[in-house]
C-alpha cells in the first residue's frame, strides 16, 4: 500500500463517544471536544444525537452545543436523528449531515428502537427524503453487522439486506457497525463481500469496536478488501447504551497510528489527536 491511499476517519467521540456517561458532561467540554477536532484536520465529525432526552440524557444539550461550536470550513457536523422530528431539529440546528441506525437482528432493533427491522426501514423512508430534499448528507449504519448481544451470530445476507434497504433508499453513505466488537478479520471480509454485492465500495464506512482487542486488525482486513472510511472515537471513550457488552469504541490515535504504518494517508495531525484523547479522559476522569 503507498502514502497516496487516502483513508477517511470519521471522530465519534462527542456522540458515540460520551452518549454512554453516567456523569453529566459540561456543555462547554462537549464544544470544546468538536473544536479540537475540527483543529486537528477531521473532515466529519458527530457531534450529538437528536433524540428524546429520556433515551440519552447525556446529550440533550445537542442543539446548544451545535450553535456554539466554531465551524470550520469543509467540515462536515453531523448528528444522529431518529425520526422526522429528530430531523427537524437537526435542520434548525444547521447539521451537514445526519445518521439514520437500523439492526441487522431483529431482538436488537426491537430492544433499541421498539420496532423491527423492515419496519424500521418504513419509518427512516421519510426522514431520507426530507434530508435529501433539503441538501443533507445521510448515513445509513446498520448495527450488529458481525453479532448481536441478544442473538449472537448474524448472517451476513441479513446485514446486507438492511444495507440495500438503505442504499435503495438514497443514503449517501453505509456504515457497516460491529456494534459489540466481536469481528474477526475473516469475518469482515465475508460481511463486506455480502454488502458489497448491491452497495458501492465508495459509500462503506466501519465502524468497530475493539471489545476484544482484534478492532485495528479488522481494520487492516477492511483497507485490504478496499473500505477507505472508518469510524473511531478519540480517547477511546464510549460504548452503546442499547448494547449490552459494547465496551468502547476503537480509539482514534491508535487507529491513526495503525493506518499510518500500513502506508495510508488521513490528513489528520496525530499529536493533536493524542493530546485530545488525554484531555478528554481528564475531563471524564479517567486522566
Amino acid at each position: 500500500m503507498s502514502s497516496s491511499d487516502h483513508v477517511t476517519v470519521v471522530d465519534v467521540a462527542p456522540r458515540d463517544g460520551l452518549q454512554n456517561e453516567a456523569t453529566p458532561i459540561p456543555l462547554e467540554t462537549k464544544v470544546a471536544l468538536v473544536d479540537r477536532l475540527s483543529a486537528a484536520g477531521f473532515r466529519t465529525i458527530e457531534v450529538t444525537s437528536f433524540v428524546s432526552p429520556s433515551a440519552v440524557p447525556q446529550l440533550a444539550d445537542g442543539a446548544e452545543v451545535m450553535a456554539r461550536v466554531r465551524r470550520a470550513p469543509g467540515v462536515r457536523y453531523s448528528v444522529l436523528t431518529p425520526n422526522l422530528r429528530g430531523f427537524e431539529a437537526a435542520r434548525a440546528a444547521r447539521a451537514d449531515g445526519i445518521v439514520v441506525f437500523g439492526a441487522a437482528s431483529e431482538t436488537f432493533s426491537q430492544q433499541n428502537i421498539r420496532c423491527g427491522i423492515a419496519e424500521s426501514v418504513d419509518r427512516y423512508a421519510p426522514v431520507i427524503a426530507a434530508a435529501r430534499a433539503a441538501g443533507i448528507h445521510v448515513r445509513g449504519t446498520v448495527s450488529c453487522a458481525w453479532g448481536c448481544p441478544y442473538e449472537g451470530g448474524i448472517s451476513p445476507s441479513a446485514v446486507a439486506w438492511l444495507a440495500r434497504a438503505f442504499h435503495q433508499l438514497g443514503v449517501d453513505e453505509l456504515s457497516i457497525a460491529d456494534t459489540i466488537g466481536v469481528g474477526t478479520p475473516e469475518g469482515m471480509a465475508e460481511v463486506l463481500d455480502a454488502v458489497l454485492a448491491d452497495v458501492p465500495l465508495a459509500r462503506v464506512n466501519v465502524h468497530l469496536h475493539d471489545t476484544q482487542g482484534r478492532a485495528l486488525d479488522n481494520i487492516v482486513a477492511c483497507v485490504a478488501v478496499g473500505v477507505r472510511s472508518f469510524d473511531a472515537s478519540t480517547g477511546g471513550v464510549g460504548g452503546c447504551p442499547f448494547a449490552p457488552g459494547a465496551t468502547g469504541n476503537v480509539a482514534t490515535e491508535a487507529v491513526l497510528e495503525r493506518l499510518a504504518a500500513e502506508g495510508c494517508s488521513t490528513g489528520i495531525d496525530l499529536a493533536a489527536v493524542r493530546e485530545t484523547g488525554r484531555w478528554l479522559r481528564a475531563q471524564l476522569g479517567r486522566g
